[in-house]
């Protein structure tokens, strides 16, 4: 029988030294057609990635989204975020996402899965939703990001609320948003480089 394992809570978590973020050297920022294939002839060398979207936030009754605006990979090294203002970048970014063989690891992806399915026209291949491992493990609530970092590296994962709720859709985006993108992606690939799927 698996044993019942309890997550970290938020007073835990507080207590635990940073994780160590990716900064600003080692993230891309996509959205030109020769970035965007720059960027596929690098990551389609990974057999993983950490993977994320982020989409304007809605706040009207009945406002439905048109996301995601904005699309995250990260292997190891680096992270690159592919703005989809461009065709030519969201074309890109669909065949990256429908690439078989590659496993796109991840944190509550399954909104993420049909956004990508009506904005792309392409159904995702090797989604790897990372809270199903933990479950299989024995946590019984669900796992974030935050609650993965701190379990597998007694790491706290900082996320700006600020950066989370900003307009993902603006042509330009900030470095905060940058950062709090890219690390989504990044953490979620080092917790699945970390369970050794």
């Amino acid at each position: 029988m698996t044993p019942r394992l309890d997550t970290p809570d938020k007073e835990a978590i507080a207590l635990l030294p940073p994780f160590e973020r990716l900064n600003l050297d080692r993230i891309t920022l996509v959205n030109t057609a020769k970035q965007a294939q720059l960027a596929h002839d690098t990551l389609i060398k990974s057999r993983a990635w950490g993977f994320d979207t982020e989409s304007k936030p809605t706040f009207r009754v009945g406002e439905v989204s048109d996301g995601p605006h904005v699309l995250q990979l990260s292997t190891g090294e680096r992270a690159w975020v592919f703005q989809l203002h461009d065709p030519d970048c969201k074309a890109v970014a669909a065949d990256l996402l429908a690439s078989p063989g590659i496993a796109k690891a991840g944190f509550g992806l399954g909104d993420d899965r049909k956004r990508i399915i009506q904005k792309f026209g392409v159904a995702p291949a090797g989604i790897l939703e990372l809270n199903t491992i933990f479950k299989a493990q024995g946590y019984r609530k669900e796992m974030g990001v935050k609650g993965a970092v701190a379990v597998l590296f007694k790491q706290r994962f900082q996320k700006s609320k600020k950066a989370a709720t900003s307009n993902w859709a603006n042509p330009q985006l900030s470095e905060s948003q940058l950062i709090y993108a890219a690390n989504d992606a990044y953490a979620a690939y080092r917790v699945w480089e970390a369970l050794g799927i």
